[in-house]
């Protein structure tokens, strides 16, 4: 009912709160190339049963190093830290979503360093369903944020 009170006729670009945006990947028709890899930095055991939490067809894979990274891949560090954010952000493209895990008591410090570091999301615990959920909500920013680029490429 809100969606249909929200809802304007008239031109906008899009945006997270669009209710025209397709945020659903359920009801998103089946799309040609890659699906979204999440690639996986510091210890396995952090992020055990995290690939049975992501939707079908996401996968995860452990990369050497940060050179090993692929275009448009989810970079999760678990265990991460300032440092390791920050070299990423650096050398990665500014499109890259970084995704850092701490530990669940982590104090905000951290929290914050990693965040001003160069991180998309941080992350405290590292239960595979609710970290899985960050994840995808990062797709979806990513994503949304290239529609609104693109869109924007059309008015020039």
């Amino acid at each position: 009912m809100l969606v249909q009170l929200n809802r304007q006729s008239g031109h906008r670009d899009f945006s997270a709160t669009a209710t025209d945006l397709p945020i659903n990947p359920a009801s998103l028709p089946a799309t040609r190339g890659p699906l979204p890899v999440v690639a996986v930095f510091g210890p396995a055991g952090r992020v055990a049963g995290l690939a049975e939490h992501l939707p079908a067809g996401w996968s995860t894979r452990r990369p050497a190093d940060i050179d090993d990274l692929g275009p448009d891949e989810l970079v999760l560090f678990a265990a991460a830290t300032v440092r390791e954010v920050a070299v990423a952000r650096r050398v990665l493209p500014s499109r890259t979503t970084i995704v850092a895990l701490v530990d669940e008591e982590a104090p905000a410090e951290l929290v914050a360093a990693v965040l001003t570091a160069g991180a998309d999301a941080c992350v405290r615990g590292g239960q595979p369903a609710i970290l899985a959920s960050h994840l995808v909500a990062c797709r979806r920013r990513q994503m949304a944020d290239r529609w609104t680029r693109l869109n924007m490429q059309e008015r020039h």
